[in-house]
């Protein structure tokens, strides 16, 4: 994802071209959830993808944090979001008592702090979010950009994440309202320049590329089996379809993440891959799937 001007998307991280595919994966102290993750700068150059996967305790309950940050322009705003974005969100006063708003709150918080700390850089950088917050028995989903969230609810595959493109009738009028415009150049850009409609960062086109998230919650219940969040390095070759259909043959969720990766790196994407699957254990009872980490 990422610039329509090569100059721009050029990486920092010049040693990204060397990084091997990265995997690892975990499970929560109470057993409701475990999680892989696997990573891979995929036939780029440089690596512009982060992950986030955390289990923490606020006010006495565990908590799950899993996050998919996709840079453009340089990886210095995916990078910044992945180390902030959790912590000011768990710190947030209404993190329990009205997580929605809490969500809200540090996702703009987060891309104000961004900006401010970026006040010497002549550079522009941007990054898409997509997160999942496991709290009690509900799943709250959070997008900004074309990075995405799909689950598996009862053997179906459900996407509970809208990309953010520019020629989304209601993001179109969103920015043409401000006083941006939407042009064709090569996709849908804004301004011709930025192929998503929101983002974190993005300083030069921020009064139209907004870090708003779109949230959306599901109960976590027995007819849950298991979340993928992956950039769309991923989803640019593999329908949400097929990514559930190979995630449910595979009951431990760092092997299936790495799956997603390869599947694919092998099918031709160009694009850095990131791929975080968490599987929610509690009512599943299966001894394959409680033993995953």
């Amino acid at each position: 994802m990422g610039y329509l001007n090569p100059v721009l998307s050029c990486s920092s991280q010049i040693h990204a071209a060397e990084e091997a595919p990265v995997s690892g994966g975990g499970l929560s102290q109470n057993g409701k959830f475990s999680y892989g993750y696997a990573s891979s700068p995929g036939k780029r150059s440089s690596m512009e993808d982060f992950y986030e996967t955390r289990i923490d305790g606020v006010d006495g309950e565990i908590v799950g944090l899993f996050g998919v940050f996709d840079g453009h322009g340089g990886a210095r705003a995916a990078e910044y979001v992945k180390h902030n974005l959790f912590s000011n969100l768990i710190s947030h006063p209404k993190f329990i008592s009205d997580t929605k708003s809490a969500i809200a709150d540090a996702y703009n918080h987060t891309d104000t702090e961004f900006l401010k700390s970026e006040n010497n850089q002549n550079r522009d950088a941007g990054s898409t979010a997509s997160t999942a917050i496991l709290v009690g028995d509900r799943l709250l989903v959070a997008n900004v950009g074309d990075s995405r969230a799909v689950i598996c609810r009862g053997g179906t595959a459900i996407a509970v994440s809208r990309d953010h493109k520019p020629d989304q009738t209601d993001e179109r009028r969103r920015i043409e309202d401000a006083g941006g415009f939407v042009m064709w150049a090569g996709t849908w850009r804004v301004g011709g320049v930025l192929a998503v409609s929101r983002a974190f960062g993005d300083r030069l086109l921020k009064q139209y590329v907004v870090a708003d998230p779109e949230i959306q919650e599901e109960k976590i219940d027995s007819s849950l089996e298991f979340l993928i969040l992956a950039s769309d390095g991923l989803w640019d070759v593999v329908t949400n379809e097929e990514a559930v259909a190979m995630t449910k043959l595979i009951p431990d969720p760092e092997e299936s993440a790495k799956r997603l990766m390869q599947e694919a790196y092998q099918r031709g994407s160009a694009d850095n891959i990131t791929c975080v699957v968490v599987r929610f254990l509690a009512n599943q009872g299966s001894p394959s799937l409680a033993t995953s980490g």
